[in-house]
């Protein structure tokens, strides 16, 4: 396989049917990862013919445009700027492009230059960063062409609040709000109000440049305007609606006053609003989402019916406490082990989304939502020879641990129970990362995987 590196490991289990059945689930989870893969998604979706650019259905004609730029951010935008360089060569005149510092020396590219900035949290060097792709971008005029690349941790990782706002007060504000319970789409609402190139503005700024833009999406149900917080997209929220995530959550009284004085400027007049639907600077935009959540889920049932099995995609939209969605799953790998309802066996069933953990008990306890996930929907598999279930992050990390995800079956209870640990105790504590750890042959390891299109789950039941 080519991302999950302990596949013998967990492969070395009592029975055959077992076995068959996770290295099915293996091998499709597998499959899901390859379909994220930035370079090959970026490959799959462009191509050059007759003199003209192919994505998705639309053409454009490379010989028409003076300049060709590469701006963009994410986790996964340093593969896609590699499969760029690789199928458009000497038509990109030059680009920036920030990732992760980690990521910076992975790929090797002559025309567009990777900026490592810091994620999560942003901090000083990501708005340097983010300043030199305002300046390359505002240069643009109609002649030219902009490709922008974006994916998961855009939002963070370019980060240019306006000139008030200190980047000390965008740190405090991101800590706010990630810890406040606040969704995704609630956060960014917040981050296109107070910072430049977000919520439309990039794609303003370059107007009235031609603008590309090949997305990986991280966020359920594939929102563009929500994806890095949507640079290139028009965007329907509004100054009052920041402010109200900021009074809903309880974090107004603690928000620091640059940021509420942007916003209370907003809601004045004195500071233009996000970019909405219809307005002239999209018309000559295209955005175009090259990897997501249910086109791996797609790619992994398409390899299933390949394998003889009975497939269905369940949901691409899965949410919810991570413990509770687990129970709910084993409960439907249950009605497939004595039912064989919805699907006769063998089958497998694929889900994506992504879970939450509530974290209760705080201190010494290791995991992620993927293990918690699985964990739980142990104690329902237990005695059901050749069901199995695996979740992964599609990023390869999974909460505050090195492994993705983990894998359970029939025998993982027995197991627990034989080596005197106790699964409850563990999943109180949100310790699933030390309970697999300890049992062996559970913990999915891929390392860091250069993309993320959200969580991997599937049900295998052979008999």
């Amino acid at each position: 396989m080519r991302y999950i590196r302990n596949v013998d490991e967990l492969l070395d289990v009592y029975d055959k049917v077992t076995r068959e059945a996770r290295r099915i689930a293996l091998e499709l989870l597998d499959e899901g990862l390859s379909a994220a893969d930035p370079r090959e998604a970026v490959r799959r979706k462009m191509k050059i013919e007759d003199g003209e650019l192919r994505v998705d259905g639309y053409r454009l004609k490379l010989g028409s445009f003076n300049r060709v730029y590469v701006v963009g951010a994410g986790k996964a935008s340093g593969g896609m700027a590699q499969a760029l360089e690789e199928i458009l060569g000497d038509f990109i005149d030059c680009g920036y492009v920030i990732v992760p510092k980690p990521l910076v020396n992975r790929y090797k590219l002559k025309k567009i230059k990777l900026l490592g900035a810091t994620h999560p949290i942003p901090s000083e060097e990501n708005r340097r960063h983010s300043e030199e792709i305002i300046s390359l971008v505002s240069s643009a005029d109609e002649g030219d062409l902009i490709i922008c690349l974006i994916s998961g941790g855009g939002s963070a990782l370019m980060c240019c609040p306006y000139d008030e706002v200190s980047m000390d007060d965008m740190m405090t504000l991101t800590k706010l709000l990630l810890g406040s319970g606040a969704n995704i789409n609630e956060v960014n609402v917040v981050r296109k109000h107070v910072e430049k190139l977000k919520g439309g503005k990039l794609a303003k700024l370059a107007y009235p440049a031609t603008v590309l833009s090949l997305i990986i999406s991280d966020v359920v149900g594939d929102p563009l305007d929500t994806i890095a917080s949507g640079p290139t997209a028009p965007d329907k929220s509004t100054f009052s609606d920041a402010l109200n995530v900021l009074r809903k959550y309880g974090v107004a009284d603690r928000a620091p006053k640059s940021i509420l004085n942007v916003l209370e400027k907003g809601l004045n007049g004195l500071i233009e609003e996000t970019v909405k639907p219809g307005d002239k600077v999209f018309r000559r935009v295209y955005n175009v989402i090259i990897a997501s959540n249910e086109i791996s889920l797609n790619t992994m049932y398409s390899r299933a019916l390949d394998l003889g099995l009975n497939a269905m995609v369940l949901t691409s939209y899965l949410e919810g406490e991570a413990k509770e969605v687990g129970i709910v799953l084993a409960s439907i790998a249950r009605q497939i082990y004595y039912r064989d309802r919805p699907l006769a066996k063998p089958c497998a069933v694929l889900v994506g989304g992504e879970t939450t953990v509530t974290l209760d008990v705080y201190g010494g306890s290791w995991g992620g939502r993927n293990q918690e996930l699985a964990c739980s929907a142990a104690l329902y598999l237990n005695g059901m020879k050749g069901a199995v279930l695996a979740s992964i992050g599609s990023d390869g990390i999974d909460g505050n641990s090195d492994a993705a995800g983990a894998i359970v079956d029939a025998y993982t209870i027995r197991e627990a129970e034989g080596r005197g640990l106790d699964i409850f105790d563990y999943l109180h504590r949100h310790d699933t990362y030390s309970f697999f750890k300890a049992l062996g042959k559970h913990l999915i390891y891929t390392g860091p995987t250069g993309t993320n299109v959200n969580d991997l789950t599937v049900i295998v039941c052979l008999k």
